[in-house]
């Protein structure tokens, strides 16, 4: 990148590499990085320290890349309220259930989480990390959330097999999936509607469970209601 390259340029490319960063299932080498932006080592490099110098990513010992501590503390501040009152009920939910529970919201045409809480008594409970997207149209989140949306203003891609998965989940007020974001892993989720703010879906995610997915969408559906109601929805 030269010297006269667009201040938006920059920082489109450093807000890349916070979402590669977020998607990413392990820390990342700077080359792999660079791959994934299509830039030059270098300037992915110049991008990384600038990013470090404000706690926004940190590097092991390795020199492998990871989000930092601070992402944290700005994802708190987003949707503030809306992350209280839904933690004691994913905390609830995760308790209950045995399984990962977590908060997602519309972002566009991507899901993207906002919190989540692991079981705490799992052996190997699967991550869910804040910060996580994925397109609306994958993943049962994605069809809960679309079930709120009218038909007219879904994505393109929606074609006729998943537009009626969607309006199934609008009919009995949940969606599933399975291997449709990660291989192996199944959800359940159900919509969370709150007045004035973007379609949101509270969610879980397990390989297995002893539960059904009709019991874990009533207790979800529970914890959306006291949710929405906590918040005036």
């Amino acid at each position: 990148m030269s010297s006269t390259a667009p201040a938006s340029q920059t920082l489109s490319r450093g807000i890349r590499i916070l979402e590669v960063l977020a998607d990413a299932r392990e820390p990342l080498t700077i080359d792999e990085l660079a791959a994934r932006l299509d830039v030059h080592r270098s300037v992915a490099y110049r991008l990384l320290r600038t990013l470090e110098d404000h706690g926004l990513v940190v590097r092991d010992s390795s020199g492998r890349v990871q989000l930092g501590p601070r992402m944290a503390a700005l994802a708190a501040g987003v949707a503030h309220d809306l992350q209280a009152e839904a933690l004691p009920e994913l905390t609830a939910v995760a308790a209950d259930l045995g399984v990962t529970s977590f908060l997602v919201v519309a972002d566009h045409d991507e899901c993207v989480t906002l919190s989540s809480v692991e079981p705490r008594h799992a052996v190997n409970p699967v991550a869910q990390r804040p910060g996580t997207r994925h397109p609306v149209t994958r993943g049962a989140p994605g069809k809960a959330i679309l079930s709120l949306v009218p038909e007219g203003a879904w994505p393109a891609e929606v074609g006729d097999a998943l537009a009626e998965e969607i309006r199934d989940a609008a009919t009995r007020g949940y969606a599933t999936s399975h291997d449709e974001v990660i291989p192996t892993l199944r959800a359940v989720a159900v919509p969370l509607s709150v007045r004035g703010r973007a379609p949101a879906a509270i969610a879980v995610v397990f390989v297995a469970t002893t539960h059904s997915d009709d019991e874990i969408a009533a207790r979800l559906t529970r914890s959306a209601t006291a949710i929405r109601d906590a918040l005036g929805g």
